[in-house]
């Protein structure tokens, strides 16, 4: 007989970017399991009301609440119930709702660090895929998620597959479980073997297609960088409570490894899987389960090569970055990630050229004022001084 269970209510937090439709469609082919409560997006208001309405959403948020009567005839064109919120209060009613048992942290950039962090206050089932949230706060939002006894699992697929590979007891530390090493692999994006000359002539279009993933345009140029990577460091360094010599890159190519631990009797657990985002999603959706997640099955027969290799810093300057702000801490990772995401909107609105990418966050890293972070309303100054600063130098580069 079919075990019948209660559905349990889930909150998507950027419901209409790339990890949001990969989460919707994990949802669908686990019916039994899950019933949508809210969902939110910054700014798209037809693919929000197409999905509340598929989903029988109690709640749809809009981010720019200049569309919320957008969102609200579209939504009674469907005939769909869904009440509308909208704005930064908007986005941050729907983190802590009651009813809601998961929360699907997927807002792209610091914008996900406040609703992200109200869900962690509230106690909830957090499945984190907005990596920002511990690049910039990590000591705030690990204590603001003990203090209200959330879970909070990785659904970047690095992170996803070191969880998967260590034992439940990290949280006591590495070292205690006999841990050398993590290694988190990096697909090296679409420009890996191009000639370091060629950088600069790089397009968004060409530096959006990533060999391997379906990603947004944002996260795509960070891979293309390395940021992205960098990123992941910061977010382990926290994650796993792993010091900054305990963590390693290297590129593999084909990203079919997904990350590895290294531990002391010289063993090396590796998650393998296909490049589908729905396999991490489908693990923290379902953990401590396996659920479907729809993802093709890999053959390893047809493999002919799992290849990996160190990263190149000269063609790869941010990801240097990335580890020196981890390793000089406090301030320093809100300025990388500030200046980072002003760069690559830069880039994408061809302001500035790709190579100049880098330049532009090491500048802003040289010049921004060093601050301890004790608060959230720290990170959120810093942040936006972070911001001007790298407005600044952009608009000297353009």
């Amino acid at each position: 007989m079919k075990e019948l269970r209660t559905p349990l209510a889930l909150t998507i937090l950027g419901s209409t970017g790339s990890i949001g439709v990969n989460t919707l469609d994990v949802v669908r082919r686990n019916p039994d399991r899950y019933r949508i409560l809210a969902l939110t997006a910054k700014s798209n208001v037809n693919l929000l009301a197409e999905q509340a309405t598929q989903f029988n959403a109690r709640f749809a948020v809009i981010g720019d609440e200049t569309l919320a009567g957008e969102l609200a005839k579209a939504l009674a064109d469907r005939k769909c119930g869904a009440r509308v919120l909208a704005g930064a209060e908007g986005l941050e009613e729907a983190a802590a709702l009651p009813e809601a048992r998961i929360v699907m942290a997927a807002i792209v950039g610091a914008a996900g660090l406040l609703p992200t962090l109200l869900a962690a206050r509230a106690g909830k089932k957090i499945l984190l895929a907005n990596k920002e949230s511990l690049v910039i706060a990590g000591r705030l939002f690990t204590q603001a998620a003990r203090d209200g006894g959330a879970i909070v699992l990785p659904v970047d697929s690095e992170h996803n597959a070191i969880f998967q590979a260590l034992p439940a007891s990290f949280e006591s530390g590495l070292e205690s479980i006999g841990v050398e090493r993590i290694i988190l692999t990096a697909s090296g994006g679409p420009f890996l073997d191009l000639p370091v000359s060629q950088l600069r002539d790089m397009t968004p279009g060409q530096a959006c297609k990533h060999p391997n993933w379906e990603m947004g345009r944002k996260i795509s140029v960070d891979s293309a960088t390395l940021m992205n990577k960098g990123l992941e460091v910061i977010e382990a360094h926290w994650f796993f409570n792993a010091a900054p010599e305990q963590l390693e890159v290297l590129i593999h190519p084909q990203s079919i490894v997904h990350s590895m631990v290294a531990y002391r009797d010289g063993s090396v657990l590796a998650q393998l899987g296909m490049p589908d985002m729905r396999t991490p999603i489908a693990y923290a959706l379902g953990w401590p389960d396996r659920i479907e997640a729809g993802v093709e099955r890999l053959n390893l027969a047809t493999m002919t090569e799992l290849s990996f290799r160190e990263p190149d810093l000269q063609r790869f300057p941010c990801l240097g970055l990335a580890f020196a702000a981890m390793r000089e801490g406090e301030s320093a990772p809100v300025t990388l990630n500030a200046a980072n995401e002003i760069a690559v909107q830069a880039f994408l609105d061809q302001r500035i050229r790709f190579d100049q990418i880098a330049g532009l966050v090491g500048e802003t890293l040289e010049r921004a004022q060093r601050q301890a972070i004790h608060t959230v309303q720290d990170v959120l100054e810093h942040d936006a001084m972070a911001r001007r600063l790298a407005t600044g130098i952009m608009q000297a580069m353009s």
